[in-house]
């Protein structure tokens, strides 16, 4: 049903000034589909087989205003022939932004909640009126992540565990990195970069493993020191690397994930922190439409 449009390269960043002799790439999920782009198409794969298994016609999920979420399964839906419905967080506001445009643009009906609602978006009561609202409906959760989405992340390694000795992704929901765990099967040592403030990731990813029934190797950490402040904070320092990053490198980057992942890559490496030699291979998890909107809320700030 989900079929690659360009299959992921890895390519090495050549380190200028590199003591320990790390070795560098980047897994370029961000180029394997157009619209529904890096672990956005591995967390959704799983869940649109299941839904067009069992029956659904209507795909409901939630994110906010700039969701890289739900612009992708507005795209997923419209390419695989199902309704989509997004419940955004917070109030409407007209012009919408490049995120909400598109993803209305790609069939998905919009719906708001008012963030005390939305906070509660889990209560069955809540679901149960969205099914008075919409009818029958496959729910993604925020984010896409549960159970198949880590079936579906866990590919995003097939075939490289012994290529590296580290590989590294931006954290969000958890369920990304839950899946490099998972298929990486001890081979490697996962960290995630965590891009939210909160300790709460390693409760999560230890949940997300024991409900996909998936051995936990213990070779995993979640960092937090590089979340600029919170979730789609940022500071000028980010800017500058992003802008810089994409000048030496040809890689774009986004400001609320990957910008932060390999930030954090950089700063680890020039800090040591991995051992002489080592293989390290940082995870693109695309998330690049969202800079158009970063761009209009900001000031073109990210160069394109």
């Amino acid at each position: 049903m989900f079929t690659l449009a360009q299959e992921p390269i890895i390519q090495e960043v050549k380190l200028v000034r590199n003591p320990r002799e790390i070795r560098l790439y980047i897994k370029r999920e961000d180029m394997i589909h157009p619209v529904i782009s890096g672990n956005k198409w591995r967390k959704l794969k799983y869940n649109f087989e299941q839904a067009k298994k069992e029956g659904y016609k209507t795909i409901l999920t939630f994110g906010g205003a700039y969701s890289n979420h739900i612009h992708a399964t507005a795209g997923a839906a419209r390419q695989h022939g199902f309704r989509s419905i997004g419940i955004i967080r917070g109030e409407e506001h007209l012009p919408l932004n490049p995120t909400l445009k598109e993803a209305k643009e790609l069939g998905m009906d919009l719906f708001y909640l008012d963030r005390s609602s939305y906070r509660d978006k889990h209560n069955h009561v809540v679901i149960n009126d969205l099914n008075d609202l919409f009818g029958h409906f496959y729910l993604v959760p925020e984010g896409g992540t549960n159970v198949l989405a880590v079936k579906g992340a866990a590919e995003i390694v097939e075939g490289i565990t012994k290529d590296y000795d580290y590989v590294v992704a931006a954290c969000g929901t958890g369920g990304t990195i839950s899946g490099i765990i998972s298929g990486l099967k001890g081979n490697a040592e996962a960290l995630g970069i965590a891009v939210l403030k909160g300790d709460f990731l390693i409760k999560d990813v230890k949940h997300l493993l024991e409900e996909s029934g998936h051995t936990d190797h213990q070779k995993w950490r979640i960092n937090n020191d590089y979340h600029f402040g919170g979730y789609a904070k940022f500071n000028q320092e980010l800017v500058r690397f992003i802008n810089e990053f994409r000048q030496s490198y040809k890689v774009p980057l986004d400001p609320v994930y990957t910008g932060k992942m390999m930030f954090g890559v950089m700063d680890l490496i020039k800090n040591d922190y991995f051992p002489k030699e080592s293989r390290v291979l940082a995870i693109h998890t695309g998330g690049l439409q969202g800079t158009r909107g970063f761009n209009q809320r900001f000031g073109n700030l990210i160069d394109l």
